[in-house]
């Protein structure tokens, strides 16, 4: 069962306790990511993670890392294009410490100028970085490809963008959305919820809405757009993407089993064929994503320059026989086995379970039990795998090639 709470203030805390376990993992959750970004503001979720690590008003950059290196625990971020989280993991007795350093994150940032200097620098160099290595860059191109909108946009920002944010500009937008009914905090873990609710009250005592705004996230429109970049590889990085299924969605658990079917493992349609049947690609997957009002199917594969051409008929070849003829039983139980095995293996980790619930009630204000998910992957009929992959198969894709002659791959797609 779930612990959870709403303060006065519309701070949401939510917990799952696992007392076979002696570590906490708490989560911060701030419900802005690149796609409640204004065009003019892309990268600013991001680089807000960032900067809140150079230094608090009462912690240095350096106090808070070694902080965190004294009792051996964990400290990190990250930014998608739906939510940012501030999590740390530690042993259960360090619970305090994790809560002190998390709030001091998210409450009382310096965004100090000269850090901010550096901190550009670095986020350019990770911009950079998505530049050279191919396998991000075609996940950026397909993005561009397949939205209208704020999805289209990459979480890091242009560097032309980055270049140009200010003090203030950080300093609006982070007032703007890290407001008490933008976030959720999450533990799980070895803790007790009223003593965990107590160290939340003491550090998050004074935390008030004030001129704050709670995100709203509309529904991304899909278009079936092509994009070609050339590029001096030696591999040619290839991706397809189709319409998914929303976050949230019971369908998504069907099209997880079809994604399992399809291109998901090591025993996987694509993977058979296209790897161990012919050689091809080192690396060729699919993967479903979901975001709040919409979703994608996305194909992978990076092979040579002169097997391209097989590789493009090879994937669509086999996405037409599952349109076509569907799955074995065999396939259909394996591919819902892997999705059961995941889930329950990612129920032993302190880390996974915080993720999990923080999210969930951060931007579908609910939680579900291991027990009910489960049930909802029992539910998954051969008949919902066909029809949700069909439903996904048979739209226009969108595409993305990057690498030497990049164009000329991408009039070989069909759809």
């Amino acid at each position: 069962m779930f612990d959870q709470v709403t303060l006065p203030n519309g701070l949401r805390v939510v917990g799952e306790r696992l007392t076979h376990v002696r570590s906490c993992t708490v989560g911060v959750w701030v419900k802005v990511g690149s796609m409640n970004e204004r065009e003019p503001e892309n990268g600013l979720s991001h680089f807000i993670e960032h900067m809140v690590f150079k230094g608090t008003q009462k912690r240095s950059a350096r106090d808070i890392a070694e902080e965190m290196d004294d009792v051996g625990g964990q400290l990190n971020a990250f930014t998608s294009k739906d939510c940012t989280c501030f999590y740390a993991k530690v042993i259960d007795e360090d619970l305090r410490l994790a809560v002190d350093i998390l709030s001091d994150l998210s409450l009382h940032p310096r965004f100090e100028e000269s850090e901010l200097q550096k901190e550009r620098g670095v986020i350019l160099e990770e911009i950079s970085m998505v530049e050279d290595t191919p396998e991000d860059l075609v996940s950026e191109v397909l993005s561009q490809a397949q939205f209208e909108g704020s999805l289209s946009r990459p979480i890091l920002g242009t560097a032309g963008l980055i270049r140009a944010y200010t003090r203030d500009d950080l300093l609006r937008y982070w007032q703007r959305h890290y407001t008490p009914k933008n976030m959720v905090i999450a533990i799980a873990g070895n803790y007790d919820w009223d003593t965990f609710l107590a160290l939340i009250g003491e550090y998050y005592n004074a935390f008030e809405n004030g001129e704050g705004e709670r995100a709203e996230t509309t529904a991304q429109r899909i278009i079936s757009g092509r994009l070609a970049r050339e590029k001096e590889t030696e591999q040619l990085q290839l991706s397809l993407g189709y319409p998914g299924i929303a976050l949230g969605q019971d369908d998504l658990f069907a099209l997880s089993v079809f994604n399992n079917a399809m291109g998901g493992g090591m025993s996987s349609r694509l993977f058979q064929r296209i790897r161990e049947e012919l050689g091809m690609a080192y690396s060729v997957y699919t993967y479903p994503t979901s975001y709040p009002g919409c979703g994608t199917f996305t194909i992978y594969a990076g092979t040579s320059p002169e097997n391209g051409e097989v590789v493009l008929r090879e994937i669509q070849a086999e996405l037409q026989k599952a349109i076509a003829d569907g799955f074995t039983d065999k396939e259909f139980k394996s591919a819902k086995a892997q999705l059961k095995g995941g889930f329950v293996l990612g129920l032993e980790s302190s880390s996974g379970r915080m993720q999990s619930i923080g999210r969930s009630m951060l931007l579908l204000d609910r939680l579900r039990t291991p027990a009910e998910t489960l049930a909802k992957i029992e539910a998954v009929t051969m008949e919902d795998v066909l029809r949700v992959g069909r439903m996904a198969l048979t739209s226009t894709p969108s595409a993305a090639i990057v690498g030497k002659h990049a164009q000329h791959y991408l009039k070989l797609i069909g759809g």
